[in-house]
């Protein structure tokens, strides 16, 4: 069984993926694999970006989105006549002839990793490069064009799955696109002495759950400040320099910005 594995540590946002996916697939028909996919609308292999956070403290996190190819995929569900199959290698292919007119494909899918040619009536999306790998190929271009080394393909027992996880609309569909250090939570602030206009070092900032229990403890670092990285959601409590601020990170990230010293 083929599968992916994405470290979005790694990713940087270069968009080789997304760019090596238009250019195989772009004014190219591969069939019986898949049709030609339009220049625009389309992103069979797309970066989604996010900026979190807020001055000054900022961070932008790079997610590569590709078709879970699920055991369990709805779109195969949805599809009548064969049009969604499984390729001899485990990767799931919707057949450009027998899936015409089938809108139902596209919209069953959870993250939305199935687009629609108007043109071509036709549902389209991630094939794995099922064309490629027959033709010798080890890897789809999007992985072969990584320079970082954030996508990986190949035997799923091969690969590395410690920590890794499928995406949150795939839980339970038996994906195998997997994901390790996907993006969660931080809470920042800065720790400052108004009065002698000062940051203060090396106090400890404690973040605490709901339940009162500690999560994490850091210092304040040279500039003052201090990090709650990869946290999950949920409200938090920060207790730092005999203060306690709430810290509501369910929804996005949070910055305190800077907490006065008593």
């Amino acid at each position: 069984m083929k599968a992916f594995l994405i470290d979005v540590a790694k990713c940087n946002g270069c968009h080789n993926c997304q760019i090596s996916c238009k250019d195989e697939h772009c004014g190219t028909e591969w069939m019986p694999y898949a049709a030609d996919q339009p220049m625009t609308g389309h992103f069979w292999c797309k970066v989604e970006e996010k900026v979190r956070g807020s001055v000054p403290v900022v961070r932008v996190s790079y997610t590569p989105l590709v078709c879970g190819h699920c055991d369990d995929a709805p779109c195969a569900a949805a599809a009548k006549d064969g049009a969604v199959y499984r390729h001899d290698d485990g990767l799931v292919v919707i057949d450009p002839a027998k899936a015409k007119g089938q809108r139902a494909i596209m919209d069953a899918c959870p993250m939305g990793a199935i687009y629609w040619n108007e043109e071509l009536n036709l549902p389209q999306k991630c094939t794995g490069c099922a064309h490629l790998l027959d033709d010798g190929w080890a890897e789809p271009r999007c992985v072969d064009a990584c320079p970082t080394g954030a996508l990986s393909f190949g035997e799923e027992g091969a690969l590395d799955l410690k920590g890794a996880e499928p995406l949150g609309p795939l839980v339970g569909l038996g994906a195998h696109a997997w994901y390790k250090n996907l993006p969660k939570r931080f809470v920042a602030g800065c720790l400052v002495d108004f009065d002698s206009r000062e940051v203060v070092v090396d106090a400890e900032a404690v973040l605490v759950d709901e339940a009162g229990t500690e999560v994490a403890r850091v210092p304040t670092d040279d500039f003052g400040d201090f990090l709650f990285d990869q946290v999950e959601p949920a409200a938090y409590t920060v207790r730092v320099a005999g203060r306690e601020l709430a810290a509501d990170v369910r929804e996005k990230d949070l910055n305190l910005g800077d907490i006065a010293l008593r």
